[in-house]
């Protein structure tokens, strides 16, 4: 299955994003009131210039106490991003995501954010594929 036939199956508004001067109090508000993990950091919507996740927030946290919630989200963004596009295989960034251990994707074509998958949605459809092949050699099993 293809990223593009996962993009087509969610049932989303497209891509959250935030400004990369925006508070990281904001971020986590944003985060929260979504109910999302993550938020791409892009300063006109189309180029990602990083992204911010919860584990981001709470390590930061975890480290220097809350008083880096007052500090820009560019300023504890990823800014190495992995990044994939339509074309790629959902086998490929299942992988890609486990090694990495992340969860997030953003979905480059020609330069501009068109999507991000969620580990979760590569499951999904990973499992979506498995369920109609296991369906396919049973019918072929019984003679359907």
């Amino acid at each position: 299955m293809l990223v593009s036939h996962i993009l087509k199956l969610k049932a989303d508004d497209g891509v959250v994003t935030i400004g990369p001067d925006a508070s990281v109090s904001d971020a986590a508000n944003m985060l929260s009131t979504r109910r999302i993990g993550s938020v791409v950091v892009s300063s006109d919507k189309k180029t990602a210039l990083g992204i911010l996740s919860e584990r981001d927030i709470v390590r930061e946290i975890g480290k220097r106490g809350a008083g880096c919630l007052s500090e820009s989200v560019d300023s504890m963004m990823t800014k190495k991003l992995v990044t994939c596009t339509t074309s790629d295989r959902a086998d490929s960034i299942l992988a890609t995501m486990t090694e990495g251990r992340f969860r997030h994707m953003p979905v480059i074509e020609d330069g501009v954010m068109v999507g991000l998958i969620t580990l979760g949605d590569v499951v999904k459809a990973r499992l979506s594929e498995l369920a109609m092949e296991k369906d396919a050699l049973e019918g072929m099993i019984m003679g359907h």
